[in-house]
């Protein structure tokens, strides 16, 4: 193997490692230490071990550590969540570098149970930290990695709506994928929706906890599949390694479905993710629709050669994280800039108007502006409008708009 293709299911309970898609996993509990007096570190199982005998300190939650910006002393040294979180993966990558006998990263996909801005900055700066070109490096989301994955089983896997129930250390999650097909192009839905965040594994172990989260599969499998189409059902997580103490649930689902199994869905889904980054054509040509990816295109309207025309800031499908984009104009005529906001899931266009405010005042086509487009979140586009002037002429103002626009 000439680099690694790697996707990795990253949670504060656990961390799957798959790579380009194949059969084996890597999976361990999201946990360092630190070996006392020494600079050196174990992860996963060997951190739990190196705990149990004395000889170190562990850390555990290592996503939320990072996220919340926190520290912790170990020995005489503090780190932070970031550089817990930066040591962890580069244990992390070198189990498949050992396997594969390279240490080279051709590309990296991580994804999360849930995105945020915060996580994601974490895990760039984890990207440096590890060498890894931030172009071969990505971060997903469940909903998305869930949809890679079934696109790339057999099309009579996900002709129609495909439902995922998540039994993990996560607590219970069900996911489904609606295939919406149009004249020009396909879209791909992935939603979600938490059944029972608190739902423990260990409540599995006894007869009466598994009774008990076997009914509450039921009631929620009778509402979510009641009067639907479903080409198949998807079970993931560790509470359906052995789905046997879910006995009625199990009768409910293959009931006049295709039922499977994929313990280690999203690190795949992540892989054939990564995977795909590596070829010239995409096997995935459609608008893809989930958490993590715009559910409205943005654009403005524009004169190209003296011609009116629609130019797209941002499209629906698009990563929120990376729609990051910088332009420049002339102003013609024009004391305000309009953004049309067209929703996928709707015909109807909306229209933000954000008058330019405390610019100078110039002889027409003699004003330069850029703008600077990037997103908060899924929903929420950043913009800065800067005055730029006109050359030796109109020299640039202190002339700055920002401003947020709800989708």
């Amino acid at each position: 193997m000439d680099g690694l293709v790697i996707g990795l299911d990253l949670c504060d309970a656990y961390a799957q490692i798959n790579c380009g898609g194949k059969d084996k996993v890597w999976n361990l509990p999201t946990v360092i230490c630190r070996k006392k007096n020494e600079d050196q570190w174990f992860a996963g199982e060997d951190a739990y071990g190196a705990n149990l005998a004395g000889d170190g300190v562990i850390v555990d939650k290592l996503v939320s550590f990072a996220r919340k910006n926190g520290t912790v002393a170990i020995g005489n040294t503090e780190y932070s969540g970031q550089e817990l979180l930066q040591r962890f993966l580069k244990q992390v990558i070198a189990l498949p570098g050992k396997e594969y006998r390279t240490e080279r990263v051709n590309q990296m996909v991580i994804t999360l149970p849930s995105v945020d801005s915060r996580t994601m900055d974490c895990l760039l700066y984890c990207a440096d930290y590890l060498e890894i070109p931030r172009n071969r490096f990505h971060v997903i989301s469940h909903s998305e990695s869930f949809l890679y994955y079934v696109l790339s089983q057999k099309k009579e896997v996900w002709s129609s709506q495909v439902g995922l129930f998540d039994l993990s250390q996560n607590g219970l999650r069900y996911y489904e994928m609606k295939v919406q097909r149009g004249l020009r192009q396909t879209t791909i839905v992935s939603d979600y929706e938490v059944l029972d965040e608190g739902m423990k594994l260990d409540r599995l172990d006894s007869a009466s906890g598994a009774k008990q989260a076997d009914k509450l599969l039921c009631a929620s499998g009778e509402r979510l599949l009641a009067k639907k189409m479903f080409s198949s059902i998807l079970l993931t997580g560790r509470g359906f390694d052995k789905p046997e103490w879910a006995s009625d649930f199990m009768k409910l689902i293959c009931r006049r479905r295709k039922v499977y199994g994929e313990s280690n869905l999203f690190a795949k889904g992540a892989a054939y993710k990564a995977q795909d980054y590596l070829t010239e054509e995409t096997s995935f040509p459609y608008v893809m629709i989930c958490e993590g990816r715009l559910k409205a295109t943005v654009s403005m309207e524009v004169l190209h050669d003296e011609k009116p025309t629609q130019l797209v800031i941002a499209a629906s499908g698009d990563s929120w994280y990376e729609a990051k984009s910088t332009m420049e104009f002339i102003l013609d005529r024009q004391n305000e800039l309009v953004f049309q906001i067209q929703p996928v899931d709707s015909r109807k266009k909306a229209e933000v108007r954000i008058p330019l405010e405390g610019f100078p005042s110039r002889p027409n086509r003699t004003t330069r502006i850029q703008m600077k487009a990037g997103f908060v979140d899924e929903r929420t586009m950043a913009i800065i409008i800067q005055d730029k002037g006109f050359g030796e002429l109109y020299p640039a103002s202190d002339a700055v708009i920002r401003r947020e626009i709800a989708l």
